[in-house]
């Protein structure tokens, strides 16, 4: 089950958090992963090393990824690499938080350039090769706070939800070409961008997730090892909550 053998994955924001979890996941059931990073190269090659020390194969990418000469670089470096490329995970993302009545244009685009200006380019640029294989898979990873709002998250909320619309257009353009596009969204997860909240609130974040805990970056990778098998061939278009019930609350 969920074998990658075959496949390449290229994971944005892939050396740490999140995108870390999921390109050794992916590695571990057979995939080459391209681990694409925009400035800890030493967080990237760590990275890189467990991957082939468990056996998989592992290209390393500096590319930032919200600027489009840098993706063409780095679509170009993984096919000249691997000669193909099957699954893209759109994970690098950005927090700059502020309440909106102070929120500065500067806050606002850097946020939007991260979270979803970088999926459109890089599905822009994935889809190319995707199209002539007939087969593809691209995953985005949203948020619950693009699902529901977040205070002092307006760029970051609006940025994931937009992230949500453009997966299920994208599902609906490529779906003939057996390419599914489909959408994780993750609740409160231990990284190193949440690691500087107090401790009060974390207990009241704690306290609106049924499951009684927070997450981590391993409890979010599974869900996209999933939609990148073949297993979720006839899945296209979803938004899958990974988020212990925090969206019920």
């Amino acid at each position: 089950m969920f074998d990658l053998a075959s496949k390449v994955a290229m994971v944005t924001g892939g050396s740490r958090g999140i995108g870390r979890a999921i390109s050794l996941a992916l590695a571990r059931h057979g995939a080459r992963v391209v681990v694409n990073y925009l400035g800890n190269a030493s967080a990237a090659e760590a990275t890189a090393r467990e991957i082939v020390a468990c056996g998989g194969q592992c290209l390393t990418v500096q590319a930032d990824v919200s600027k489009p000469e840098e993706v063409h670089r780095l679509i170009d470096q993984v096919l000249d690499t691997f000669g193909r490329i099957d699954i893209l995970v759109n994970n690098v993302g950005l927090t700059q938080d502020d309440l909106i009545v102070r929120m500065s244009e500067k806050k606002w685009d850097q946020v939007m350039d991260a979270n979803l200006r970088s999926a459109f380019l890089c599905t822009r640029a994935a889809l190319r090769p995707m199209l002539r294989q007939r087969w593809g898979r691209i995953i985005n990873i949203s948020s619950v706070g693009g699902m529901v709002g977040n205070a002092g998250q307006a760029n970051y909320a609006a940025a994931k939800a937009g992230l949500i619309g453009f997966t299920k257009a994208v599902a609906k353009e490529v779906a003939s070409r057996s390419i599914t596009a489909n959408a994780v969204a993750p609740g409160f997860v231990e990284t190193e961008q949440t690691r500087n909240i107090t401790g009060p609130q974390k207990e009241a974040i704690t306290r609106m997730i049924p499951m009684g805990r927070t997450a981590t970056p391993e409890d979010i990778a599974p869900a996209v090892l999933f939609l990148a098998s073949e297993e979720a061939a006839y899945i296209t278009g979803h938004v899958l909550n990974v988020d212990g019930g925090v969206v019920m609350h």
